[in-house]
């Protein structure tokens, strides 16, 4: 039976739902682990540390470092972790920060996901590069010998339009020589690094590959549609699709993913692939009208040009079989409610 929780300055909508899918997470592999983790301080992360936050307050005994440039700055937006005993920081960049604590497992998450890092190619393939080889290195110093490899779906490249659901065997790829394509094939060699170094230093790295999430934090004013569509029905506005809303998507509220990742970390296997994130496609349009309907009813939707049907039509939708099926994961969380508790957060405070 699990311990009473203990009461959070975190937001609601945030420690509530964590707590409310606890029960897919088999947290005694986490009692007396020791964490080492990068990228802690992203949507990723928060979403991470509030589990962890939610795992100690009912008496698992972990402890978690985390790698920050700027630890200050993380806490100033989110308070709640400020005096947490079980967090520790460690101050650095993700290539050539020094040697570490003691650790037993890692979550190598750190990526810049924002669309002006995207604009320097050269420094994003260091960062995911050398950034994970390093990481490993001092992992490897520090005890690590389980660790969760954070890549993404930009792998695949453009999912085929015959292809409803990306599954992690998929034969295709990006255009390796395509401009756009830094990020998905920096991603693509670190997946191989982390195979190559597992295998010869006896460390176990399963890779999660991520696609598209919902969730307190998301920036609401940057490139991720569904959070300016929230930031438009928070304010009463029109919702502007800046497209023809008709690209595919799903999204994974940060709860599910939180608890997605720890279940990777402590369950997958060496090697292997496991997409992650939802495989309930809608448009780009019907997500407009979704929040809409969910936030702000009597607010309009504006969709800024119609559809070239010759064009095609964009999709990002993973098949998540494989971590259904192997680890009993699913998306749990209702987009509906996803979108209602995104909101409940979006406030200055809560905003990293």
């Amino acid at each position: 039976m699990s311990r009473p929780l203990l009461p959070s300055p975190a937001c609601p909508a945030v420690h509530g739902r964590l707590g409310a899918l606890l029960d897919h997470l088999d947290s005694r592999r986490l009692h007396g682990q020791r964490i080492f983790v990068t990228g802690g301080t992203g949507f990723f992360g928060y979403w991470l540390l509030s589990l962890f936050d939610l795992l100690h307050r009912q008496g698992v005994a972990l402890k978690v470092c985390v790698l920050s440039r700027s630890p200050t700055a993380f806490l100033a937006r989110a308070p709640f972790l400020a005096d947490a005993p079980w967090l520790d920081w460690q101050q650095g960049d993700i290539k050539d920060f020094g040697a570490l604590p003691p650790a037993d497992l890692l979550i190598h998450a750190a990526t810049d996901t924002d669309a002006a890092a995207h604009r320097h190619p050269l420094a994003i393939m260091d960062d995911i590069l050398l950034g994970t080889r390093h990481t490993l290195e001092r992992a490897r110093e520090a005890g690590v010998r389980r660790a969760l490899y954070v890549s993404s779906g930009a792998v695949y490249g453009r999912q085929p339009a015959n292809v409803a659901h990306v599954p992690e065997d998929a034969a295709f790829a990006g255009d390796a020589l395509h401009p756009g394509s830094a990020y998905g094939e920096a991603k693509r060699a670190a997946e191989q690094w982390c195979l190559q170094y597992g295998l010869q230093h006896g460390i176990a790295i399963p890779v999660a590959r991520c696609f598209a999430f919902v969730g307190a934090t998301l920036p609401l004013d940057g490139h991720f549609a569904i959070g300016n569509f929230i930031r438009d029905a928070l304010a009463g506005q029109t919702i502007q699709v800046s497209g023809d809303g008709s690209p595919l998507r799903s999204y994974l509220y940060g709860a599910d993913l939180a608890i997605w990742l720890l279940t990777l970390l402590l369950q997958g296997q060496h090697g292997r692939a496991y997409n992650v994130g939802a495989d309930q496609a809608l448009s780009i349009a019907e997500l407009a009208h979704q929040v809409r309907d969910t936030l702000a009813p009597a607010a309009a939707v504006h969709i800024a040009r119609g559809h070239d049907d010759k064009a095609g039509r964009n999709r990002y939708i993973p098949s998540i079989q494989r971590a259904r099926h192997e680890l009993a994961l699913d998306a749990w969380t209702p987009l509906e409610e996803a979108i209602r508790l995104t909101a409940e957060c979006a406030s200055p405070v809560s905003q990293p």
